[in-house]
């Protein structure tokens, strides 16, 4: 796992105004380099601002660099390419799908995460996508904004934020150019990307100011870490843990250290998705709540609006805000990155914002209500996590 750094300023940013506001005005106040990296990009509404303000900073002369997933974003719509290209936006878009979509397995390895950094002095990480906080693009106009966090880092984080960001950029640079038959290109974006490699004398740091550490995960070095985060954090508990996650399919060990914690005296409180989404993600959540219920854990669904926070809160000392999911997509097969925190205050303000939610726009569920559900409820529930496990099995993957 890697280390904390000291010296950090974090602002929690909720839902995409927040994050868009602050977002916008660091790219407006940009001279030198720009980076971002989103799953969906959606100029409906609020999106296109960010999408001008990219434009606006490439135009000045400021080097803007932006990849969106191949399946979150298939394609940017009109005129949207063209102003890019024109202003000196270079822009990419990760693992492409053709005709055969998903249907191939490796192609479920997705870049899920959110990351922006801005001169090398700010950088965000979190859940939101660029995307309208009050649309869907399946649902449409939503009544209620959705559910999500964002953190603004000053601080040492910030130079691994943007050495992660430029590692990948140029890999993919060189995964086109060698599609492209351009050994030369190949070679010289793989030495670019070597170069981005932080040393551990670049790491060490100390001041004052919050502790924070970035967890990636990815395919080849970083296979389990984020897993490995909660799992340690979970296991540590001592009073509290509050857990928010928009898709939440654990793995046994996650399941078990939940009602290990309850048992031994924790309050343990899920914030989980109440509004039908996904059939898969919606029918096989439901299927574990009844070891988790008879378990302790208390279990609340949002009800408001959609909920997409990837979060947690334990003991108002450790806290999370990222990218990855407790399911297997994220655990398994994306790329994600969270921000784990080491900080009271960054703790409580994290658990004020929850609080609030379980309280004010949250069902908490019966565990007999939930038992009494009815055998068409149960069945697809039960189908939907048998589906995806046998899905997991066509990667090679066990959870």
């Amino acid at each position: 796992m890697p280390e904390y750094a000291a010296g950090h300023h974090l602002e929690l940013l909720k839902g995409a105004q927040e994050f868009f506001d602050a977002l916008v005005a660091d790219i407006d106040a940009s001279a030198h380099e720009v980076r971002v990296e989103t799953y969906i990009f959606n100029v409906y509404g609020s999106g296109a601002r960010v999408a001008q303000a990219l434009a606006d900073a490439a135009a000045r002369g400021v080097n803007v660099f932006f990849v969106m997933d191949g399946f979150g974003t298939p394609q940017l719509p009109a005129p949207w390419p063209q102003k890019f290209t024109e202003a000196g936006v270079r822009w990419l878009i990760f693992s492409p799908l053709d005709w055969l979509g998903l249907l191939i397995p490796s192609r479920w390895r997705r870049l899920h995460r959110k990351l922006c950094v801005i001169d090398g002095k700010v950088a965000y990480c979190g859940g939101v996508n660029l995307l309208d906080d009050w649309w869907d693009p399946i649902y449409g106009t939503l009544e209620a904004p959705r559910f999500d966090f964002m953190v603004r880092i000053t601080g040492p984080l910030v130079r691994e934020v943007h050495a992660a960001m430029a590692q990948f950029w140029w890999r993919l640079r060189a995964v086109r150019s060698a599609q492209q038959v351009d050994w030369l290109g190949t070679w010289q974006a793989l030495q670019l990307a070597a170069q981005e490699k932080l040393t551990p004398d670049q790491r060490a740091t100390r001041g004052t100011g919050a502790l924070a550490q970035l967890v990636l995960r990815d395919n080849v070095r970083f296979r389990s870490r984020i897993e490995r985060a909660y799992s340690l954090a979970l296991g540590e508990a001592k009073q509290s843990i509050i857990l928010a996650n928009a898709y939440f399919l654990p793995s046994r060990k996650i399941r078990r250290s939940l009602v290990h914690a309850a048992q031994r005296g924790v309050r343990v409180r899920l914030l989980l998705q109440g509004r039908y989404d996904y059939f898969m993600s919606y029918h096989g959540t439901r299927a574990l709540y009844g070891d988790l219920l008879a378990g302790g854990v208390e279990i609340y669904e949002y009800q408001s609006s959609f909920l997409h926070a990837k979060v947690a809160v334990v003991d108002e000392r450790w806290a999370t805000v990222g990218s990855s999911n407790i399911d297997p997509l994220s655990l398994l097969l994306a790329r994600e990155a969270n921000v784990v925190v080491a900080d009271a205050a960054f703790a409580k303000a994290l658990s004020d914002e929850l609080e609030q939610a379980l309280q004010h726009h949250a069902t908490r569920l019966d565990m007999h209500q939930h038992a009494r559900r009815s055998f068409g409820q149960k069945l697809m529930d039960r189908v939907a996590l048998l589906v995806m496990r046998a899905l997991l099995l066509l990667t090679g993957k066990r959870y």
